[in-house]
């Protein structure tokens, strides 16, 4: 059957809408830019630099060395060394290299490290924007949440301020979650490897997998694992083998966030009442709490995965369990929850209030843990220094208010997990097994 014309006013509403979308692409871009020229948080873009300098130069950069000379900066004197497996220094290095190297500008390296993160920020909106299309949901509502991704302050602080590389983990996850739904293996499996390789955030993601794929077929599910299992010592080990590089600083503290409490976590009282992040020896057991809530989680959902839907909702509740009973939680962390709990809404399986506590909170509790400060490092460190002294004034105040943002957001995010939780009604799969 022949379609109908379109008529000159469609058209032209359709071009006004398409420059619309180039023009806030492009102001999301040059936004994100400017944040990640300017600003960087005071200790991880310390790491980030030092260990791509060291990748970049031949040198371990697990073996923490006087980098100070070389950016010109006393806080390079005793920077610690990068915790994460190779495939993030490896990044680094390689940026390192062809910016670093070449144009020794402590700016331009500063924003040279944000650009996958910025790239992976825009990737994740339209990833995003093609799974609710998928899933046939209304064109205003998925331009909202395109739009959502591109200007969340949240997400661009976290990213492309910060430096954190969440959204990496967070595309990668999601991008495995869509190919598994589509009766992908191997793919799937090596993407969620990758995933954790750089942060093993989405590690409660698996069990969610394992669920969805032994209700289908056993043969597929020992292949994902065996695949997934390659795949994490293809990322993590083989680095340390070519290159040369101990593990031994990696192995030494392996136990670190089993050992330690804070931050966005319901140990967050520990930094206000004893003035250190170290849990103490009779509360040991706290470090390692995330275990049993997690196979309690994973008995809750035994009854079945269904679709690509019901992989996201699950996956945000078991991630919400590892967090919320973690004794330590970054809130840069939460930037992996973000697009899965913007899908949810997107398909109402989720209330926006939940969506808007998953950002707002952490938002606001990076502000009185004085993250938000330390952002100002590369560009202002004098008024960093300035601003943490004004901060260090008020800290009980702050450590009061902080502890009150941290109570409301364990109460919010058990919400969410127990809202992603609950078995609903079957709904028809419209994206294809």
């Amino acid at each position: 059957m022949v379609q109908p014309a379109r008529s000159t006013g469609d058209v032209r509403l359709h071009k006004r809408m398409a420059k619309s979308d180039l023009f806030l692409l492009a102001s999301s871009i040059l936004l994100q830019v400017c944040l990640a020229l300017f600003l960087g948080h005071a200790y991880d873009m310390r790491i980030f630099m030092a260990t791509g300098y060291l990748v970049g130069t031949g040198q371990n950069p697990y073996i923490a060395q006087d980098l100070s000379a070389v950016f010109h900066d006393s806080g390079f004197k005793g920077i610690t060394t990068l915790g994460y497996f190779p495939p993030w220094a490896m990044v680094l290095g390689l940026i390192s290299l062809v910016t670093f190297q070449l144009i020794p500008n402590f700016l331009f390296y500063n924003l040279a490290i944000k650009l996958p993160v910025i790239a992976a920020n825009i990737c994740l909106a339209y990833l995003v924007v093609s799974i609710l299309h998928r899933l046939g949901i209304q064109e205003k509502t998925v331009h909202r949440a395109w739009i959502f991704l591109l200007f969340n302050p949240f997400l661009l602080l976290m990213s492309a301020a910060w430096g954190q590389f969440d959204s990496i983990v967070a595309l990668l996850t999601l991008f495995s979650l869509l190919k598994l739904s589509e009766g992908k293996i191997a793919g799937p499996a090596l993407l969620l490897a990758l995933a954790i390789s750089f942060k093993p955030t989405p590690l409660p993601v698996l069990p969610v997998i394992f669920v969805y794929l032994a209700g289908r077929s056993i043969k597929n599910t020992l292949s994902y694992f065996a695949i997934f299992s390659a795949g994490v010592l293809l990322f993590c080990a083989l680095p340390f083998v070519i290159f040369g590089w101990s593990p031994a600083p990696i192995l030494q503290h392996w136990d670190f966030h089993f050992t330690v409490g804070g931050a966005l976590s319901f140990m967050t009282f520990l930094e206000y009442t004893t003035w250190s992040n170290a849990l103490p020896g009779q509360l040991w057991f706290l470090g390692w709490l995330w275990m049993p809530a997690l196979g309690i989680a994973m008995v809750i959902i035994k009854g079945g995965v269904k679709d690509f839907n019901d992989l996201v909702k699950k996956s945000v509740a078991l991630v919400m369990v590892f967090y919320l009973c973690r004794a330590w939680a970054a809130e840069t962390n939460v930037v992996l929850v973000l697009p899965l709990a913007l899908i949810l809404v997107s398909t109402n399986e989720l209330d926006r209030l939940s969506l808007a506590a998953l950002w707002v909170l952490p938002l606001t509790f990076s502000f009185f843990n004085t993250s938000l400060a330390q952002l100002l490092f590369p560009s202002l460190p004098g008024l960093m220094d300035r601003l943490l002294k004004f901060a260090g004034e008020f800290s009980s105040a702050r450590y009061d208010l902080r502890t009150l943002i941290v109570v409301i957001w364990l109460v919010a995010g058990w919400r969410v997990a127990i809202a992603c939780l609950k078995r609903v009604k079957v709904k028809p799969e419209m994206i294809p097994v």
